[in-house]
């Protein structure tokens, strides 16, 4: 039985002409990350402050 020995990678540098990627540096994954981040840290500053208020 043979396997194949793609290897895949993370971040798509614009130069490499493959498509074993996950992610590619381009201005879409760049505001996809950002908006997610972005909601990532709103609901952690909610749950802070969530639980400053119950459990006062």
């Amino acid at each position: 039985m043979t396997q194949n020995k793609q290897e895949t990678k993370f971040v798509k540098e614009p130069e490499e002409n493959t498509q074993q990627y996950i992610l590619q540096k381009n201005k879409k994954t760049k505001v996809g990350v950002t908006i997610l981040i972005a909601f990532l840290v709103l609901l952690i500053i909610g749950l802070v402050i969530s639980n400053v208020f119950f459990t006062n």
